[in-house]
């Protein structure tokens, strides 16, 4: 990555800006009590994501998505025995997450109002309009940002449009987030630079084997470490 080439500095939101992937695991926690007559727990989370997987191409991503697979993985896992208390609680547990506060990450605001001065910043998120809006909302950092982009999905040709979209070329452009099967790759193979920040915990169908990779990313720690970089 030659720095003086960059001119826009894209940030992943979900578990690069903020916290994610945690309620997510909680929801699952939560779901897999419910159903714990049923099934074993982690038998339950196993068929949670497969139905997940399968309903990506209905329902895309987020919270609202991942409620309607609980719905039908409950009904499947239960013959469809499952009473109204249940569903309205996994409905509750849907609400929950969409009421949870916005924890930012660590330093992400310093870094932010540090870069801003330098380069043009934007946000490229995959999940669900209304609510990543409304978490970009409560977070504060929308006067950091030119342009905004909620993806539903960051392959190759979604990035293609987005540079399109924003006029910009593939080496004047930097990818920063936590996933490096939707943040790193997609990027690097369009001829972009990318910055890898993992989160603590990955959700498994982002996760990649990244022993065999061509590494011409780089990777830190936190997300302050940019300041240092850049």
């Amino acid at each position: 990555m030659n720095k003086n080439n960059i001119k826009v500095i894209a940030f992943d939101a979900d578990d690069t800006l903020w916290v994610n992937e945690t309620y997510f695991r909680e929801a699952e926690n939560n779901f897999a009590s419910l159903l714990s007559a049923y099934e074993t727990k982690n038998k339950i989370k196993q068929e949670l994501m497969k139905k997940e997987i399968a309903n990506l191409p209905l329902y895309g991503y987020g919270i609202k998505g991942f409620v309607l697979s609980m719905v039908e993985c409950a009904m499947e896992l239960s013959n469809n025995r499952l009473n109204g208390k249940s569903i309205n609680e996994i409905l509750q547990i849907g609400k929950k997450m969409l009421e949870k506060p916005v924890v930012l990450l660590n330093d992400v605001e310093l870094v932010l109002n540090n870069l801003n001065k330098k380069y043009k910043l934007i946000v490229a998120t995959k999940g669900d309009l209304l609510d990543q809006e409304k978490k970009l909302e409560k977070s504060g950092l929308l006067k950091y940002f030119h342009h905004i982009e909620v993806m539903s999905e960051k392959k190759e040709n979604d990035y293609i449009k987005l540079l399109k979209h924003i006029d910009i070329q593939p080496e004047n452009f930097l990818m920063i987030g936590n996933s490096l099967k939707s943040d790193i790759l997609p990027i690097l193979n369009i001829g972009g630079s990318a910055i890898h920040i993992p989160f603590h915990i990955t959700w498994e169908y982002e996760q990649v084997n990244s022993d065999n990779l061509n590494e011409n990313y780089i990777t830190l720690d936190t997300i302050k470490d940019l300041l240092k970089l850049l």
